[in-house]
């Protein structure tokens, strides 16, 4: 994707001031969420880690789903258009943010971006809540798939035992809790190298424990057929463009480029480049083994697929120790989401000129982030069915911070010629996918009144 990018948006990596981040500290607006949370002394292997821990996340367990949706063809095809069109997008953010730090204004947060780029209303009523929205959103999912995760290793001991998924969903909110205390995203740097590291390590077991059932006769007749009429086949399609939409996801690509060490130019492309290397492996192995192991029988997360009415298809301890790395990835994505609210938290009650660890800001942090961990743990426990709400969100917020918006940041900060076929590129891209979100939208709202009838407060699901 490189070879799209106009070579007149490099920048001059010595036109940046070397000690950026002490000019961040002394600026006159400057706020506790950028001095304590987005702090910039990453490099970019550290953006790497970040990166892939806030896409390669369990929701890649998904795809095979999606693809009962979809089929083989549309599914692969979805697949590689996501990937494609992410990479660049993402590519075309840095590149915007290059730009404004060369000219000595360095964008930390998403909504700054907005408002500095669409004008003050956009960042504050529009990019600022969907961002939050979707990162809270995923806070939400991350505890929702911990417990359920936990709860599948219990009742694989204990088939007949008594707990309930709300139980679980706060044992790992208690975990969460703890996590969520870690004072800055930089400090999450070697969290996230263990978490790049589980996410192949899950992947690859999803991905045997799917051929192994898949070449055996233990799994289900393998059958490719789209289920459902022509209107459900059609809703079916667009819900599977949201959860795709979803797994590429991100959302915080200005906050993550703001943990680098100045000068930053080139190197989110090396971080970048590490996550989707990364991401390749994992997202099409898994797919493409899930569903071919289990066809439309694939449900929402593959892994629920190797156990058939209490029956393992593998060996138990084969399926408690993908769980549990998958339980140990969905805190460190859980606690990266985080950081745009702790960021919020910081700024809103901590004091930048006090000391970070005084007691002026440790303790308004601790109580800020543990209320924060406490809610999201609470309404994940409340809506054990919020995979249909996250789709809703995925369509609502991925569609437009991570499709959308990074190409019309571009055009308007770089205003190529409309006669360049990069002009017309982040066009196209900016229609097709507005178009895609709201149909996708409509198509998730449908599933929730479809739903709506098995919806209760605390169920056992």
């Amino acid at each position: 994707m490189g070879t799209l990018l106009p070579t007149s948006t490099v920048v001059n990596e010595n036109s940046e001031k070397p000690d950026a981040s002490q000019q961040i500290q002394h600026q006159k607006d400057v706020d506790a969420g950028a001095l304590f949370v987005l702090k910039s002394k990453g490099s970019w292997i550290h953006s790497g880690y970040h990166l892939t821990t806030s896409i390669v996340a369990p929701t890649l367990l998904s795809l095979p789903y999606a693809f009962t949706f979809l089929g083989w063809t549309a599914g692969i095809l979805s697949l590689v258009i996501g990937a494609l069109v992410t990479f660049y997008s993402y590519n075309l953010i840095s590149l915007v943010l290059e730009h404004h730090a060369k000219l000595g204004n360095r964008q930390l947060r998403f909504r700054d971006m907005a408002r500095v780029i669409l004008g003050p209303r956009w960042g504050r009523y529009f990019v600022g809540p969907i961002q939050f929205a979707v990162c809270y959103g995923a806070v939400v999912a991350c505890t929702l798939l911990g417990g359920q995760c936990m709860k599948a290793i219990y009742l694989l001991a204990n088939p007949n035992g008594t707990m309930k998924l709300y139980e679980f969903v706060i044992i790992f909110g208690c975990f969460m809790l703890i996590l969520a205390q870690i004072p800055s995203f930089h400090s999450l740097r070697h969290i996230n190298l263990v978490s790049l590291v589980l996410c192949l390590v899950y992947s690859a077991c999803a991905t045997v424990g799917s051929i192994y059932i898949g070449d055996s006769s233990k799994g289900p007749e393998k059958d490719y057929s789209l289920k459902g009429d022509t209107e459900n086949r059609l809703f079916g399609m667009f819900n599977a463009l949201a959860i795709i939409a979803t797994a590429y996801g991100n959302g915080i690509i200005p906050e993550i480029q703001a943990t680098l060490a100045p000068p930053v130019k080139g190197k989110m492309f090396k971080g970048l480049s590490v996550c989707y290397t990364v991401l390749i492996i994992t997202f099409f192995s898994v797919a493409i083994s899930g569903y071919w192991a289990f066809g439309n029988k694939s449900e929402g997360l593959i892994l629920s697929n190797f156990v058939d009415n209490g029956r393992p298809l593998v060996r138990k301890w084969f399926i408690n120790m993908t769980n549990i790395f998958t339980i140990t990835q969905l805190s460190a994505v859980g606690v990266v989401y985080l950081q745009p609210t702790n960021e919020v938290l910081e700024q809103t009650f901590g004091d930048p000129k006090s000391p970070e660890f005084s007691c002026r800001n440790m303790i308004p942090r601790v109580i800020s982030r543990s209320l924060s961990v406490a809610i999201a743990t609470t309404i994940a426990a409340m809506l054990p069915f919020f995979g249909d709400i996250n789709s809703l969100i995925g369509a609502f917020g991925f569609m437009p911070l991570d499709f959308i918006l990074p190409v019309v940041f571009f055009n308007l900060t770089f205003k190529p010629s409309k006669r360049s076929p990069i002009f017309w590129l982040n066009v196209t891209i900016a229609v097709v996918f507005s178009a895609l979100g709201g149909i996708a939208a409509i198509a998730a709202v449908r599933q929730i009144v479809l739903d709506a009838k098995n919806y209760q407060l605390f169920a056992n699901v």
